[in-house]
């Protein structure tokens, strides 16, 4: 197989750039760094596309080199063919080739191989060249020594083996396999259910393969987990027969062979054949649906990561509980822990007074601007508790609910013990509450992703397969935004291109041995930083007061020559950069001519502009380009909700059927996919992402049940 030219057609990119792609990456050149730094050599391709093509590219090397293995196991045992070589060239999938190699598989003893060591294998063969009278051929047979007292025992050894070639007939199961996945039928049974009937839907459910949704065979396979349904696909018995016999059967006429083929043919589908193939395509979708929900985990990570930051605001951050109270910690505007305390504003103790003397002199005492309150238990009720606050002082502090997910995880890791030994766990959990507020990429890449609360059934996936998502979805998010030198932690560096959580740590160490980094080739004397490493990930730390300007942007230091012969061309200097006197600079350029500009700095075009953007506004952010988060000073409550009210939402989480909404209730609201948009959307993340800020207009209400119905296309209707 010609891999590059598959991934060409497959990508439907330019065959040249997939090349470049694949000999980048065997170059251990790391994707962040492709993506940005050689677009040049790859089309300007994003980094979301390349991780795509690099996984395929992965499967496609397995795939081959598993091809290579069978094939080199058959030839040793002397049975390989053109037609087998041929059939393992055209397998598609690693399923596909374990098919052609399953009759060469050493099997463990079956009644197939108990039928050969009694010498029927012959018979078995004479039957299905259906020549002769297999009773009679049979009569050749009967040996009490081997175990066959008669032809009736010869016989039925002999269509166990037959059963056998059935069923290890590659080209049969690929057929029988896509007849289940095209018109089987998904039965689903209940056993037992939970106290909250979550498989109630599933008391007798059936519908057919195809047609089920990913989210469905999820909650299908996590039912039979726990014990709760039973599941099979069903597929017309008799057809699936017939389709194994008329691959053997050649002449109807002749029907004693035929017959026996039949007899044959019915048991090994019966016996090897479907249960074998039922896993496999329970496999198939169990697959397709856990690519899918990680794929969703991805598309709701990633913004949830670039949400903007809230910068320069020292910030108290409040981790809201009923009987151990709710713990605060006020951190400064770098994120420094200022002070800690517990109040208890909530029943049992309801100490509402005691709690506002406590948080008014935080407030004072520190010049708080924005309180951070956690969306767990109690939330609702400590929200109330600082609307009420906030209105009785006079400085202008606001404050916002934030998903507190995975932070008692965090608390309890080891990381958190290593960053805040003097403080016990649930202090730690208030302090990671305000500086979510502060900087969400950089508290979030301290938790296990799984545990960041924005997928579904995640905890179900391949575990391996789910960290190499969301690994790379962190990598990305971490390089696109860049990682200041002199203060990121250990946590963030791992995650820069070309780095790792060893030469992490050695940056730091060095940090705090030799004082802040000036430049950013002193990177090369930290220790196993080697001349690779630092030119994968030199383009995305950032020194903010370095020597020289363009260490606090994303120019590569490989481009530093080039970048500053383009500002010699238009009469800039570093001086201008650093004063940010380049606004002029795109428009003088494209005056100039872009194509003209490039050649003269020896740069291609793509990587120009990426260097001009960067000189316009060195040390820009590019989450301060997004919407704002919003900041409140009031509260509303699910009571204070009428069906027809329009409110102001942000998205929590997209899901294969719609997304949850937060309007501001402590319950979120759910716009299901029908009620986005009038126009025809494949999927809710076509149109909503994680952070993004909606209107909505309330369409159903359940006070009892807390369930409340959302419309965004409704919102639009009354907004024209």
């Amino acid at each position: 197989m010609d891999i590059s030219a598959k991934l060409t057609e497959e990508f439907n990119l330019r065959p040249d750039h997939v090349k470049n792609v694949l000999s980048l990456l065997e170059e251990g050149n790391t994707i962040p760094f492709i993506a940005r730094y050689r677009k040049e050599m790859t089309g300007a391709i994003d980094d979301q596309v390349l991780r795509n093509l690099n996984d395929r590219y992965e499967y496609l090397k397995n795939l081959e080199k598993r091809k290579e293995e069978v094939a080199k196991a058959i030839t040793e045992q002397e049975k390989m063919t053109e037609e087998i070589q041929s059939a393992i060239d055209a397998a598609q999938t690693m399923t596909e080739i374990e098919d052609v190699y399953r009759p060469f598989k050493q099997k463990k003893k079956t009644r197939a191989s108990v039928a050969i060591e009694k010498g029927l294998k012959p018979l078995a063969e004479f039957i299905l060249a259906q020549q002769g009278d297999p009773y009679k051929e049979a009569e050749k047979y009967i040996d009490e020594e081997k175990g066959v007292k008669d032809v009736n025992e010869a016989i039925a050894g002999a269509k166990d083996v037959i059963a056998e070639v059935v069923s290890d007939n590659a080209e049969l199961r690929k057929k029988l396999r896509g007849l289940l996945e095209k018109h089987g039928e998904m039965q689903v049974k209940l056993v037992k259910d939970d106290e909250r009937g979550t498989y109630a839907m599933y008391a007798d459910y059936s519908e057919f393969v195809p047609e089920i949704k990913n989210h469905r065979i999820l909650a299908i396979n996590r039912g039979e987990k726990e014990d709760c349904l039973k599941a099979k696909i069903f597929f017309e018995p008799d057809i699936a027969k017939r389709v194994c016999v008329s691959k053997y059967v050649k002449d109807k006429r002749e029907t004693v062979c035929a017959k026996l083929i039949e007899e044959a043919a019915a048991d090994g589908y019966d016996r090897l054949i479907e249960p074998s193939i039922q896993r496999e395509v329970r496999a198939i979708l169990t697959d397709r649906a856990g690519e899918q929900a990680i794929k969703m985990f991805e598309v709701n990570l990633r913004p949830l990561l670039l949400q903007p930051p809230v910068k320069g605001k020292v910030t108290l951050g409040l981790d809201p509980g009923y009987r151990t109270g709710c713990k605060v910690a006020v951190v400064d505007e770098t994120g420094k822990v200022l002070d800690t305390s517990v109040i208890y504003p909530v029943p049992p103790k309801n100490d509402i007074e005691g709690a506002k003397r406590i948080v008014k002199y935080l407030i004072e005492k520190h010049n708080v601007d924005v309180i951070s309150i956690g969306n767990g238990t109690a939330s609702k009720e400590t929200e109330i508790f600082v609307a009420d606050l906030l209105k009785e002082i006079d400085r202008n502090v606001t404050y916002a609910v934030v998903n507190e997910a995975g932070a008692s995880v965090y608390s309890a890791s080891p990381l958190a013990v290593e960053e805040f030994p003097d403080y016990d766990l649930t202090l730690r959990s208030a302090i990671s509450i305000a500086r979510r507020l502060q900087d969400p990429l950089s508290e979030l890449i301290k938790i296990d992703p799984k545990s960041i609360g924005v997928g579904q059934y995640q905890h179900d996936m391949d575990k391996k397969r789910l960290d190499g998502v969301l690994g790379g979805v962190l990598e990305d998010c971490v390089n696109s935004v860049g990682v200041d030198l002199n203060t990121a932690s250990v946590s963030l560096l791992k995650y820069v291109a070309g780095l790792n959580a060893g030469i992490a740590k050695n940056i730091v160490s060095y940090r705090e041995e030799n004082g802040k980094f000036t430049s950013r080739p002193q990177l090369l004397k930290v220790s196993k930083l080697g001349a690779k490493a630092y030119e994968q990930c030199a383009g995305f730390l950032r020194i903010p007061d370095g020597k020289n300007i363009m260490d606090n942007t994303a120019v590569h230091p490989e481009s530093y020559k080039k970048a500053e012969k383009l500002l010699s061309l238009f009469g800039y200097s570093d001086e201008d950069v650093r004063a940010r006197r380049l606004a002029q600079l795109p428009a003088k350029v494209k005056e100039f001519g872009e194509d003209k500009a490039a050649e003269y700095c020896e740069l291609d075009k793509a990587t120009m502009n990426d260097i001009i953007a960067e000189l316009v506004k060195p040390g820009r952010d590019i989450r301060d380009s997004l919407p704002a988060r919003q900041l409140r000073k009031d509260i509303m409550g699910i009571e204070d909700l009428a069906v027809g009210m329009e409110v102001d939402g942000v998205v929590r989480n997209v899901i294969d059927f719609g997304a949850f909404v937060d309007i501001g209730v402590h319950q979120d609201g759910l716009v299901h996919i029908s009620e986005i948009t009038d126009k025809y959307i494949r999927h809710p993340s076509d149109v909503l992402k994680v952070g993004q800020q909606v209107k909505a207009v309330i369409i159903s209400l359940d006070k009892g049940k807390q369930r409340i119905g959302l419309s965004l296309k409704q919102a639009k209707k009354q907004a024209n």
